[in-house]
């Protein structure tokens, strides 16, 4: 199958360093608990957008950031047993370049650079299925979705949209593979 992942918050635990460099560099952040909330600006009303995600454009930021737990072992298995996996990323030419240096090469060997789509619509990339963050990345998409929970995607009834929901990347494991099946049987119908 061709899998699609997302990064941000989902291979890597990018929102951990990014709310330490709001507090070192403004004081102002929350605990990852309570960004319960897709829109990070209404969080913190305090800063502006610009200061929020100024962050996002330091490598230092993300020289810091490191993969979820069982991430890199999940789709590394995943890639040994045939599957294509492809990251795409809704970022910035120069968060791409940073999040290639300083997470996807050291942590996702396996994973080749020219397996990387920036898109902001990821609905236009053709897959089996994607994991991500973003309810709003999986919806319309002609993929399974899986979604990898967090608390800003916790009030998202992903089960009423047709998508699964995974708690960690055992569970994400696990989804793929019961969408193997569930494609294997599909097309093999006569």
């Amino acid at each position: 199958m061709v899998i699609l992942t997302d990064m941000d918050d989902t291979m890597e635990d990018l929102l951990t360093p990014w709310m330490a460099a709001l507090a070192e560099r403004w004081g102002v952040s929350k605990p990852r608990e309570e960004v319960d909330r897709w829109d990070i600006p209404s969080l913190l009303p305090e800063l502006t957008p610009e200061q929020i995600y100024a962050p996002l454009e330091s490598e230092e930021l993300w020289a810091s950031v490191r993969p979820l737990p069982g991430a890199a072992e999940a789709l590394e298995q995943l890639a040994g047993e045939g599957h294509q996996i492809y990251v795409v990323t809704a970022s910035s030419f120069q968060t791409a370049q940073f999040k290639a240096k300083h997470v996807l090469i050291p942590y996702f060997p396996f994973i080749p650079i020219d397996h990387v789509i920036v898109a902001s619509k990821k609905q236009m990339v053709r897959g089996d299925v994607l994991i991500d963050d973003g309810p709003h990345n999986l919806l319309g998409g002609t993929y399974q979705g899986i979604l990898f929970d967090a608390p800003h995607n916790r009030a998202f009834p992903a089960k009423a949209h047709g998508l699964v929901r995974a708690k960690d990347w055992a569970e994400v494991y696990d989804a793929v593979q019961d969408a193997a099946v569930f494609r294997n049987r599909r097309c093999c119908i006569w």
